[in-house]
């Protein structure tokens, strides 16, 4: 670190661009928290990745996934915060105020901190799986489903997530060809039940997405392979889903934040607050359970909110001291 560099002090720095982020940078901004926001390297998050939003409150026609990260961004600006292109490359919570680096050379003190960094979605790695993501490849049934309905559609997975979004899509679509590449499933008995007592489930045991097919603009088929026999087919379908998982963004808080078997932030429940004092997690970072736009939004607020009230009750403490 160089120490001939100005510290920068904050009241309340926010970590990640989503909308946890965002909507935590508005509401600190009214509370004139003076919140500064790091976006990350991708400025706006898994939505940035994401064609039409359909199912976020307010926008009756669906919105474009960056076009609205846009508006949640000039909406914070509006009030205030400080946004800015970066990346937190290291944290120190040994102590008050929390230390945080960005881009491994500017050290920023502050009295709050609210991490939004998110998850990212896993994918199998086919590059024609990110030619057609967002025409037919998605990771994600409940914000996509709808968009496939009465069609046939392939998901790919064998846990919980996969069966659970399996199940959702058989409510919308005419067939759902579900590939789990081993011969059983990792998922719980109840959802393996769930999802083998549908009828428009086809479950293809020992099988792997080899190629998303297409005609250059939308998903026509998948290729894939049975791996015992090694024999190739195709399947004719309009959509592929991809459910084996999602990784939160969590690396650098290691040793710091508590954290689940996965690497999702532990928060009190009720609350954004993490086991260190001032520091709050909102959205997909710290859940893996819902992961919309819309809960991520709530969660940003929340945790706006709980660094006000930290921060007025310190203010108070101190007051009442002297």
């Amino acid at each position: 670190m160089n120490t001939s560099q100005e510290i920068e002090h904050v009241q309340c720095l926010i970590i990640g661009s989503g909308p946890a982020g965002y909507t935590a940078a508005i509401y600190a901004a009214r509370a004139d928290l003076k919140p500064v926001l790091y976006t990350g390297m991708e400025a706006g998050g898994q939505l940035t990745q994401t064609t039409d939003v359909d199912n976020f409150p307010g926008y009756p026609n669906g919105i474009m996934g960056p076009e609205m990260m846009e508006d949640f961004r000039k909406q914070a600006e509006r009030f205030g915060s400080d946004i800015r292109f970066g990346y937190v490359s290291s944290v120190d919570f040994s102590a008050t105020p929390h230390k945080v680096v960005v881009d491994e050379i500017k050290t920023i003190t502050a009295d709050t901190v609210i991490i939004s960094t998110g998850a990212t979605a896993k994918w199998l790695g086919l590059p024609s799986e990110q030619h057609y993501n967002g025409f037919g490849v998605s990771a994600c049934a409940v914000c996509d489903g709808f968009f496939f309905k009465n069609q046939d559609v392939a998901i790919v997975g064998a846990g919980d997530t996969a069966a659970e979004e399996a199940t959702y899509l058989a409510k919308l679509c005419k067939k759902v060809y579900m590939l789990v590449r081993r011969d059983e499933f990792r998922a719980s008995k109840a959802m393996v039940h769930r999802v083998l007592n549908t009828p428009n489930i086809e479950v293809i045991y020992n099988s792997e997405a080899k190629e998303v097919l297409g005609n250059g603009k939308n998903v026509t088929g998948l290729k894939i392979l049975n791996n015992k026999t090694g024999e190739e087919k195709d399947l004719e379908v309009e959509g592929f889903f991809v459910a084996i998982g999602h990784k939160p963004n969590t690396d650098i808080f290691k040793g710091w934040l508590e954290m689940d078997d996965t690497g999702y932030l532990k928060t009190i429940p009720g609350t954004t607050k993490t086991n260190i004092e001032g520091v709050f997690a909102a959205g997909d970072v710290q859940d893996h359970y819902y992961r919309q736009a819309v809960t991520a939004a709530g969660s940003g607020c929340m945790a706006a909110l709980d660094a006000e009230r930290y921060l007025a009750a310190k203010e108070h403490e101190v007051k009442a001291v002297s």
